[in-house]
């Protein structure tokens, strides 16, 4: 009487399970966990060099028109800086508000909105703005000197300055319910101003 041997699990059939337990193990890594968002927002924090309640550095900008402008100037003022670029879709969405929202809501007032266009060139800026019916000012910093001063990534951003020079608000994006606070944080620095 012949002695079998028990049969030996195909080598191929391993492998199959052993590659079948590698892509679960990394479809389990890349599933957004609960931290995706705090992720986020320290990456926001960490670009961010300007945050509230320290002074807004000083800048020069030129405007399309070709006048400049400094912060210094508009001291006793109170200031929104406004980084944004004609690519950038929440950066576009945002200024279809600022008109009706802002700069209307605001007028007579020791306001200014000051959007300055990160990284592009005149010729850019210019054909948006005619493409859009913009009139509002607009600033260019097409080498993100004035930008860099104030973050290092991510746009659309908002810095709202008090009349003595101070960080009042840094936001970054556009969503409604931030826009929203953000113009209600603009009317209470107002009332101290007067």
């Amino acid at each position: 009487m012949a002695i079998r041997k028990p049969r030996r699990k195909n080598s191929r059939q391993l492998w199959v399970m052993l590659a079948l337990i590698v892509v679960i193990v990394a479809v389990i890594a890349l599933l957004p966990t609960g931290s995706e968002p705090a992720r986020e927002e320290n990456e926001i924090e960490a670009t961010t060099l300007v945050k509230a309640g320290d002074m807004a550095p000083d800048f020069t900008v030129e405007m399309l028109d070709g006048s400049t402008v400094s912060l210094a100037e508009l001291r006793g003022k109170v200031v929104l800086l406004n980084f944004w670029a004609t690519w950038c879709p929440p950066c576009r969405e945002e200024l279809t508000h600022v008109q009706k929202e802002i700069i209307d809501r605001f007028a007579g007032q020791p306001f200014v909105f000051l959007p300055v266009s990160r990284g592009e060139s005149r010729a850019d800026v210019a054909a948006f703005r005619e493409k859009t019916g913009y009139e509002f000012p607009m600033g260019l910093d097409s080498a993100r000197t004035v930008y860099d001063r104030y973050a290092s990534n991510y746009i659309p951003r908002n810095f709202l300055i008090d009349a003595e020079g101070k960080v009042v608000t840094a936001t970054v994006g556009f969503e409604e319910t931030e826009f929203e606070e953000l113009i209600q944080t603009i009317r209470k620095t107002l009332e101290k101003t007067e």
